[in-house]
């Protein structure tokens, strides 16, 4: 199992590289070179999500304890990067993000019951966002057929969603947790009383209706301005279009993306989607492979010096410690 990661990001990678020798190789890196500097402006866009989505996840916390929007913005920016570059199965990120908030002074039940909601929102506003790019995917008159079978696929999420959240607020961690304790003879017994009270804090930020409706509105504004980065992504490639198609484009491909999570990076998986709803959309195969590579840039630009980022407030963590074990 350990190995499961990797070898689905060779696979991934392997699909990657097929599908772009299948089509153009020169006419694709033509396409981007001639892009240039412009596909890292489109990258960097990016920045603009990640500050609505570190608002939505901000307005969780409690105040007295809450980090500012920048401390907030950091956090979200490692959590992607690790998402995005790992072998973690999108779970990794918010592990990383937890010892974050817990270094700003969170207390533990608060910042973990934040992630978890934050999670949980956060699949609530996709759907909606993905279900705005079907509509628009039926609206800008493309096949039906693709639009219906979308459609299923993501009407299939709306009572696991529903059914999530009734477990998160019925008290998962401690059920999970009394579970445990059960199989290991009584040896986590001290976690009892921890998982009580995120469960606890869970529950009451359930009971917050306008922090909930902030967070979703918020992160809602996050997957719509992810649409920027395509739209400029395309203006610089050379094939300008409406808001419309950028939005549908990005809603779909961070839907088919979210669904293989369990491919680091949705390798493969990614550029398929690139091609079949580029297809759909009007896009040549050589247009949605580069713009599959322009998302693959932001990876590079954006997300690595997250991961370097990540690594060197780490390393320092580490410093200190022994530091302040050295001078006792």
């Amino acid at each position: 199992m350990k190995h499961l990661g990797r070898l689905l990001a060779l696979a991934g990678l392997v699909l990657a590289v097929a599908l772009f020798v299948r089509e153009n190789p020169g006419a694709i890196f033509s396409l981007v070179a001639a892009a240039g500097s412009g596909l890292v402006l489109a990258a960097l866009f990016h920045v603009v999500p990640m500050t609505l989505n570190a608002r939505a996840w901000q307005l969780l916390l409690p105040g007295a304890k809450r980090p500012g929007l920048p401390t907030m913005t950091w956090a979200v920016w490692v959590r992607e990067s690790v998402n995005g570059l790992l072998p973690v199965a999108r779970i990794g990120g918010e592990i990383v993000s937890y010892r974050l908030l817990r270094q700003q002074d969170v207390r533990a039940a608060p910042a973990a019951a934040g992630l978890v909601v934050d999670m949980t929102l956060s699949v609530l506003s996709q759907l909606v966002f993905s279900l705005l790019g079907v509509g628009l995917l039926i609206a800008l008159g493309r096949p039906a057929g693709l639009a219906t079978d979308l459609l299923l696929g993501l009407l299939v999420m709306v009572p696991l969603c529903i059914a999530f959240i009734l477990v998160q607020r019925a008290g998962a961690f401690q059920t999970v947790t009394g579970a445990l304790n059960k199989l290991v003879s009584g040896r986590l017994q001290g976690a009892m009383s921890h998982s009580a009270r995120i469960d606890r804090a869970v529950r009451i930020m359930y009971l917050r209706r306008d922090a909930l409706l902030g967070c979703f509105t918020w992160q809602l504004a996050g997957w719509l301005a992810g649409a920027g980065e395509i739209w400029l992504a395309l203006y610089f490639l050379g094939h300008p279009t409406g808001i419309a198609k950028a939005v549908a484009i990005e809603a779909l491909i961070q839907a088919v993306s979210s669904a293989a999570f369990v491919v680091p990076g949705a390798l493969g998986v990614q550029e398929g989607a690139f091609l079949l709803v580029g297809a759909a959309l009007g896009l040549n195969a050589t247009t949605a492979l580069a713009l599959a590579t322009a998302r693959r840039l932001r990876d590079v630009v954006v997300f690595f010096p997250g991961l370097l980022a990540w690594h060197r407030f780490e390393a320092r963590g580490a410093d200190a410690a022994r530091w302040a074990k050295q001078s006792r």
